[in-house]
């Protein structure tokens, strides 16, 4: 993979609701976020609130 094999997956169609699962393990757990602070997190990575790995 070109990310490094870490990746996730995020699912769409959900009212309200965001559910994020390892796309390496498609039967396991997923997380599921309120789409409000989801969107919260992604505006924060895309302006870098988190810093660089």
């Amino acid at each position: 993979s070109q990310n490094g094999g870490n990746c996730v997956e995020v699912a769409a169609g959900f009212s309200g609701a965001v559910p994020v699962r390892d796309s390496k393990d498609p039967q396991g757990p997923a997380l599921v976020f309120e789409a409000d602070a989801f969107a919260a997190f992604v505006d924060a990575v895309r302006s870098s609130e988190f810093g660089t790995a």
